[in-house]
């Protein structure tokens, strides 16, 4: 305390300075109309530009929470699009009980959002970790979406993390149909180009074209019917000749991916992928 009161005793005609300018800035402002309206713009200025500079930063801080109700969002309105692509069936002609208990379920399918925090994409076998995991209701054979389409299925599970088989793995299968028809195949991928992979088992006698879509099937239960895979871009014979081989554009950008959602279905697989 003492020294605060010498520094003060030392510094008093600075203090005083100080406080004869700012009464002498206050007295020309108040009585000044020219002067007064020069400070108060200037000051306005200076507060919209820290309160913009403020803005940006909570924005910028809140942009994890932002991807997470945008990937849920995105997910949610696909489910919508397949609700509504089967009730259009249903007015064209009379759907299957199969079709119409997948879209049943589709209603009211949970899903439970997650954040990458590992991801390999140069392997032959590659892997994503995501930071859910069984004390989060996450088991092995669940499906793993993204806003923009399919991600893989969960491999291993511990209590708080998750390791997820991705698409890019050559030991991934997953059952996908042209979209607008019953014709499907299994989607694999062989290694390079992570954006695409391909649809293999496709029938001689399917009718499709570059550029048309693929979707998840739903002949498992790891992935409802309807989920976006990506679309065609190239058509070739398979080896033996007796199908078609079909190279997919994936819809999901894995090297890039954040934010993702695990759908917590209750059965197990039919389909071991």
């Amino acid at each position: 305390m003492q020294g605060i009161i010498d520094w003060i005793r030392r510094n008093t005609h600075w203090l005083v300075l100080l406080l004869l300018e700012s009464i002498s800035l206050a007295l020309l402002v108040s009585f000044n109309g020219y002067q007064g309206s020069v400070w108060f713009s200037g000051a306005n200025r200076v507060v919209g530009q820290v309160q913009e500079w403020q803005q940006e930063c909570l924005a910028y801080l809140h942009l994890g929470t932002l991807n997470a109700e945008l990937t849920s969002r995105n997910l949610q309105l696909e489910r919508e699009l397949e609700v509504l692509r089967n009730e259009v069936n249903e007015l064209r002609h009379d759907s299957s009980y199969t079709e119409r208990t997948l879209a049943a379920k589709l209603r009211d399918l949970p899903v439970l959002p997650a954040r990458v925090v590992g991801n390999s994409i140069t392997l032959r076998d590659n892997y994503i970790t995501i930071d859910k995991g069984a004390k989060d209701g996450v088991r092995p054979k669940m499906g793993v979406v993204c806003g923009t389409g399919v991600v893989g299925i969960v491999s291993q599970v511990t209590d708080h993390y998750a390791v997820v088989m991705s698409v890019l793995n050559s030991k991934s299968s997953v059952s996908c149909r042209l979209r607008g028809s019953s014709y499907f195949g299994y989607l694999h991928w062989y290694g390079g180009n992570v954006l695409c992979a391909s649809l293999d088992d496709v029938p001689r006698h399917a009718n499709f074209k570059v550029g048309d879509a693929v979707e998840t099937s739903g002949f498992s239960n790891v992935f409802p019917p309807g989920i976006f895979v990506g679309r065609i871009i190239q058509i070739r014979d398979s080896r033996d000749g007796l199908s078609y081989q079909l190279t997919v554009q994936l819809s999901s950008d894995l090297a890039n991916i954040r934010d993702v959602a695990v759908i917590l279905n209750d059965h197990d697989t039919d389909i071991v992928p």
